[in-house]
This record gives C-alpha cells, sequence and structure tokens, in this order.
C-alpha cells in the first residue's frame, strides 16, 4: 500500500538574527525534496507555503526581542495547517524557514496525537535546546523559544495558547553543543533526556537512539523528528546561521536516519535553519534531501554515485 507524504513550507526567518532561511523551502524544493521521496515509492503532495499578513509591533517588557507578532501570527497560521496535513497524510515534512517554525508543527502535531488518544514525542537534532521563554532569552531570537513554548512552561502570554502540551519527559534532544545558563536549569527542572556531542563521543548517536525508540514503541507514542542543520557539523553543513563546531558527522546523521526508518515510528519531520545564502553550491540543501531519503527507506546500496562538493 503506497504510503503518502506531504510538504508544506514556511518562508520565515523573523526568529532568527540572520537573513536567508525564508529561501529555505524553494532550495530543498530545487533540491529535489519530492523527487527524491517519490523515488522511495512514497506518493507526495506538495502543499506549498503557509504565509502571514504584515503585523503590528507587540511590546515586550524584554527589550532585546525582534517580531513578536510575526512569532505568535506565525503559531497561529501554521499549527493548524500542521495539524491538517498529518490528518491527511501519513508523513507530512515541515520545511523551515528559522527552528521558530517547530512552535507551530509540535504544536499541531500534538494536537493530533491527541486526536487518536496517543502521546506525541520529539526528536530534537539540534546543536541548541531552545528552552528559553520571552524573558529568559538574551539574543531576542525567538527560534529559541520553541521546546519551552510547545511543554507549556511559563512566560508565554504573548503567544497563542497552547491546546495540547508535550511531555517534557517525551522529549530527547541529541547533537546538544550550546546551552545557555537558563537553558541548563531548565533542562535539569524538566529531566529533559540529553545527549550532548561529549555523550555521543562516548557512546555513538545508537544507545540513546535505540533507548528512545523503545520508549515512544512501548507507549504507541508518535514521534515527530526536528532536524536542525546545525545538528551537523557545519564542514559538511555550511548553510547555516548558527554554525556551532564539533557537530553529527555525515555517517552518524545517516545512521540516525537510517535507524528512525528501520523504527517504522516517525511521524513527522521539520527540516530547519537551511540557509540557501550561506550554502556552497546547494550542497547543504541536497544533504537534506538525501538525508530524508534515508529516513524514508533509501539504503546504502541504493544511493546513487555523485561527487559530494
Amino acid at each position: 500500500m503506497t504510503r503518502t507524504c506531504s510538504l508544506l513550507g514556511a518562508a520565515i526567518d523573523t526568529g532568527a538574527s540572520r537573513p536567508g532561511c525564508l529561501m529555505g523551502p524553494a532550495s530543498l524544493r530545487t533540491a529535489g525534496l519530492a523527487e527524491a521521496i517519490r523515488a522511495l515509492g512514497w506518493a507526495v503532495t506538495d502543499l506549498g507555503d503557509v504565509t502571514i499578513a504584515p503585523q503590528d509591533p507587540l511590546p515586550h517588557a524584554n527589550a532585546a526581542i525582534h517580531h513578536l507578532a510575526e512569532m505568535r501570527a506565525w503559531i497561529e497560521a501554521i499549527a493548524p495547517k500542521a495539524h491538517a496535513a498529518a490528518s491527511a497524510h501519513d508523513l507530512p515534512v515541515f520545511m523551515g524557514g528559522d527552528h521558530s517554525i517547530s512552535a507551530g508543527t509540535v504544536a499541531g502535531m500534538a494536537r493530533h496525537a491527541a486526536d487518536l488518544g496517543r502521546p506525541l514525542y520529539v526528536l530534537w537534532l539540534d546543536a541548541h535546546p531552545d528552552l528559553h521563554s520571552p524573558d529568559t532569552t538574551q539574543s531576542g531570537n525567538l527560534h529559541g523559544t520553541p521546546v519551552a513554548y510547545v511543554t507549556g512552561q511559563p512566560g508565554f502570554d504573548a503567544y497563542p495558547p497552547l491546546q495540547v502540551a508535550v511531555d517534557p519527559a517525551n522529549i530527547c534532544m541529541m547533537g546538544i553543543r550550546s546551552v545557555d545558563s537558563a537553558e541548563r536549569d531548565l533542562i535539569l527542572k524538566l529531566g529533559i533526556d540529553v545527549h550532548d556531542m561529549r555523550a555521543i563521543d562516548e557512546t555513538g548517536v545508537l544507545v540513546p537512539l535505540r533507548r528512545f525508540l523503545d520508549r515512544v514503541r512501548a507507549t504507541g507514542g508518535l514521534l515527530h523528528v526536528s532536524f536542525d542543520v546545525d545538528f551537523l557539523d557545519p564542514g559538511i553543513a555550511p548553510a547555516v546561521g548558527t554554525t556551532v563546531p564539533g557537530g553529527a558527522t555525515f555517517r552518524e546523521a545517516h545512521l540516525i536516519m537510517e535507524t528512525l526508518c528501520d523504527s517504522g515510528l516517525v511521524s513527522s519531520l521539520d527540516l530547519v535553519e537551511l540557509n540557501p545564502f550561506l550554502d556552497e553550491r546547494g550542497r547543504t540543501a541536497s544533504l537534506l534531501c538525501d538525508l530524508t531519503a534515508s529516513l524514508m527507506g533509501r539504503r546504502v546500496l541504493d544511493r546513487p554515485t555523485r561527487s559530494f562538493a
């Protein structure tokens, strides 16, 4: 039976400090994301891009914050679209845009999981935990707030009311290597399962990943994967405005995606923080397409022969 996949873009870069992520969805389409998925036997529907109208500024006590009104509008626009895509297709792929898109996609997926009477789990592949609130962020970049928002933390009165919160115990973070003090304190308070790059160096990616997947399977959960380009080492993925050295290697990333495919548990995927303005001849966009293909069924022996440069 043919499985169905939808592509939904959100050309958003107001959550970040460097412009360019708004070109991410177009870059992924140009790199052949839909074609790579169709080649694996999936039926693919491109739902286009979510848009928002111009917004009047929203004030906030934290003077560092910028584009707060846009953040609220994006969540209001994306969450119902994500919910609808999940209801209509086996595996929606949400194309950002900066990581603030996940405040909407995860909120929508949490509502979808609740509709089915199942818990939502989130695998957060990122250099950053994105656990700030508007009160604690020093940069004012709201792409650093999605996890705190979707887990129902305080300080989000300016954001849309959250319909269904994600249990922090159902979140697994891998690849973390840049954490602010407020985020570190919240990780400890909430008991989020975090595997930073030192832990991955010591244990490899499979031990924590398989343990997490066992939990998802045992509870009949849905699994949302949120993949930030800066999870990867900038040597293989330069097209990101928040580069942090020491990220996941090419093979570590593919092994994670292949293992996720083997599990059969993934219900939705974010591809975020791709900034084509910073790319080198589209190599990062092409790598994201290849990683998505690994998640959706491509094996090593199926990989086409071509130059990586």
